[in-house]
């Protein structure tokens, strides 16, 4: 018989959307991860590391899916389409021209599964849950900006959701959205590449989170997207992380899940890159 435990675990599991990677390459240069990288993408090797991605997630969490379009090699990363608090999102207004044609095909999603539709003005950039992430224990919008989100979406985001904005500056291109090097996790925790912030954001990061629930990565690790994770239950899925990192998690409460993504990395993404969370199921 299934306990109580169990029955609230299923309760709440966590939607996450992605896209199958049928149309995925570097066909472009957009960051200094697809630097020499153009045409040089192993597909299959690319759709095997997606795969066990999605099958690992989908043991947690429930997997929806949007139809990928050919001629958008980066509608792969979901997490990029917008931000979705309740029943809410914002869509993306990309920076680049490449991935604009990928806001009417995710708005379109977002309206077909009953999401409203937040006003957006069209001449401010922001780049959805790649650089705006929810602090897992406070009632705060982390929010990133510098290369791909203008300084003034963190305002704007505290007018559509009514929640807090803590603003954090970007300052290294490899580091080109939020999520890239910052990871909230359960009870307040932070995993954070320092080095990719300006000094201003790091006292405002030191003045929410305690020392204690720091984690602060270093070079290696940042490289190797470790904090472009994605954590469910306290089990935090991640494309690599050095042996003392993953004993770091284990010591906090946390199980890191190696799940290897390689063939993404080279367009500049990984496991939190490749998905969005929508809510609970």
């Amino acid at each position: 018989m299934e306990s109580t435990a169990q029955r609230n675990a299923s309760r709440s599991r966590k939607r996450l959307l992605m896209c199958n990677p049928d149309h995925f390459q570097v066909d472009y240069v957009i960051n200094p991860w697809m630097e020499q990288q153009v045409g040089r993408t192993n597909h299959s090797l690319a759709t095997r590391q997606w795969r066990a991605l999605h099958d690992f997630l989908s043991s947690v969490a429930a997997i929806e899916l949007i139809a990928p379009q050919a001629g958008l090699p980066d509608m792969v990363f979901t997490a990029n389409a917008g931000l979705v608090i309740d029943e809410t999102v914002v869509v993306s207004r990309f920076r680049s021209t490449e991935r604009r044609g990928e806001e009417p095909l995710f708005k379109l999603w977002f309206e077909r599964h009953g999401l409203a539709i937040a006003p957006w003005p069209d001449d401010i950039c922001f780049e959805g849950a790649g650089d705006a992430l929810l602090d897992r224990a406070r009632p705060l919008l982390w929010c990133g900006y510098g290369f791909r989100t203008d300084a003034g979406a963190p305002a704007l985001l505290e007018n559509v959701f009514g929640r807090k904005t803590a603003p954090l500056r970007l300052v290294d291109p490899r580091f080109y959205h939020l999520d890239t090097c910052f990871c909230p996790l359960s009870g307040g925790y932070l995993m954070y590449y320092a080095p990719a912030f300006d000094a201003a954001s790091l006292e405002r990061i030191a003045a929410i989170v305690e020392p204690e629930k720091r984690i602060e990565v270093g070079p290696e690790d940042a490289l190797h997207f470790a904090c472009n994770a994605v954590e469910l239950g306290r089990r935090i899925f991640m494309n690599n992380a050095s042996g003392l990192l993953q004993s770091r998690l284990r010591a906090r409460g946390f199980e890191p899940t190696i799940c290897p993504l390689p063939e993404f990395i080279h367009a500049g993404g990984a496991a939190k890159c490749l998905t969005l969370e929508l809510g609970d199921a």
